[in-house]
């Protein structure tokens, strides 16, 4: 690729249909197949269940609202890198920026072997030719971004429309569908109780609303400024909470929790309960949809992550070309080699159950952010505005923190690693700011 062929920032060239695409689609996923079951087993009256599924949303939504303000103030691509670099600066920045870039790619080649897992569950040929065929998806959608952004963006909203559908379809489904009899003695096995049951039950829904701030990742190129994209990223998540809402309700009227309880795939076994025996095949194949639609997603917002990274002088500087096509191509290849070789070697576990510690507090971040520059920065450009701060604000970050807190006392050890990721970064940065190339660095501008 020639100088010639590249320009050092993107053009905004997307428009407000992509990001609802982004954010609809950055939110629906495998998640609301299976958190049933995981809930069900805490909560199986229907009341209860539904109702916190109504507040998660509307916590998610809160926060949502808050986080907006500093999306709003941050007119640039790169995800949350960009949004923490502008409310704590460089090395905070660079912490969130590789954890995010080094997950988001973990993710990719995660995503990829669970379509062959699936996939083989129809076609039990396929289990033979798994690691293959991961590579050669996570290749397609590589592929697909060396091309241009017009084209992956055009998938993502056809992807977007077809994850709206198939909730909306499960959902008249259950709604036209017999009742289930209750045997009256599945509550007894599936029974959990206890902080550390709830605290799963509160993260799982909390982490099944997670992807509103995808839109983000995409600041730079979206017309109409950061602004629209702070206002879209709330109407994509109502939009999303609506859906969830009215499934859970269905699936609460319809079906005796407590036999979902524990359940993989708790939609699967609803539906085979109330509608066919043939059912599970249906929502296998929503979920390889769910997963390849999230492959397009993923492809677009992985190279952006370090490609922003690049521009700052915290990454190889050629990962911050942009093409004419308007991608990243080196920032794509990067992540593409690197899904690979996760894929062949099975290493993103670790990578994910790092980002679930670095998601949670992520949130703390940002909201906390939020507070510091309505502080610092009182008379900054403010596009879209917190609802009801500082109330609003504060609430949310008190609830972050808890959730927080419940799963260090779960997940002890993986708090460990990413402490000691954080300590290891902290001289990795030291040495890119004395090599005497990163004037980005040492002079930040938003």
């Amino acid at each position: 690729m020639s100088t010639s062929d590249t320009q050092p920032h993107p053009r905004r060239v997307l428009s407000s249909g992509f990001t609802l695409a982004v954010i609809v689609g950055g939110i629906i996923g495998l998640g609301i197949l299976r958190t049933p079951g995981e809930v069900a087993t805490v909560v199986p009256d229907p009341l209860m269940f539904v109702s916190l599924w109504v507040f998660g949303g509307l916590f998610i939504l809160l926060s949502t609202g808050v986080v907006a303000e500093l999306v709003g103030m941050t007119p640039r691509s790169g995800g949350t890198y960009a949004l923490v670099r502008r409310a704590y600066g460089p090395f905070p920045g660079f912490v969130i920026g590789w954890v995010d870039w080094l997950t988001f790619v973990a993710d990719i080649a995660f995503k990829a072997v669970v379509v062959t897992e699936f996939a083989a569950m129809l076609i039990p040929a396929v289990g033979q030719w798994q690691t293959p065929l991961a590579i050669m998806i996570s290749s397609v959608f590589a592929a697909l971004q060396l091309r241009s952004i017009a084209l992956s963006a055009k998938i993502q909203q056809i992807a977007a429309a077809a994850l709206a559908l198939i909730v909306v379809g499960f959902t008249v489904a259950l709604v036209f569908a017999e009742s289930a009899v209750s045997s009256g003695t599945a509550l007894v096995p599936h029974a959990a109780h206890g902080l550390s049951a709830w605290s799963l039950v509160v993260a799982s829904i909390i982490y099944t609303y997670d992807g509103w701030y995808y839109a983000a990742y995409f600041s730079g190129e979206i017309k109409g400024g950061s602004g629209a994209v702070a206002r879209a990223c709330i109407k994509g998540t109502v939009i999303v909470i609506l859906l969830y809402v009215f499934l859970v309700t269905a699936l609460a009227w319809k079906v005796p929790l407590a036999s979902l309880a524990g359940k993989e795939l708790a939609l699967a076994s609803a539906l085979e309960m109330v509608v066919s025996p043939l059912a599970s095949t249906v929502v296998l194949v929503a979920a390889i949809i769910m997963l390849l639609a999230y492959q397009n997603l993923l492809y677009m917002t992985t190279p952006r992550i370090i490609q922003a990274l690049a521009v700052d002088g915290l990454a190889v500087s050629r990962a911050g070309e942009i093409s004419k096509g308007g991608n990243p191509i080196f920032a794509v290849l990067l992540s593409w080699g690197f899904s690979v070789f996760l894929i062949m070697i099975g290493g993103f576990e670790f990578l994910l159950y790092l980002s679930v510690f670095f998601y949670l507090y992520l949130y703390v971040l940002l909201i906390a952010g939020v507070i510091i520059l309505r502080s610092r920065q009182p008379d900054a450009d403010r596009p879209y505005r917190a609802w009801g701060h500082p109330w609003s604000t504060y609430t949310c970050l008190f609830g972050w923190i808890l959730i927080s807190l419940f799963q260090v006392g779960v997940e002890i050890d993986t708090a460990a690693y990413a402490a000691i990721f954080v300590a290891i970064s902290w001289p990795v940065y030291r040495v890119i700011v004395r090599s005497g190339s990163n004037y980005k660095i040492k002079n930040p501008k938003g």
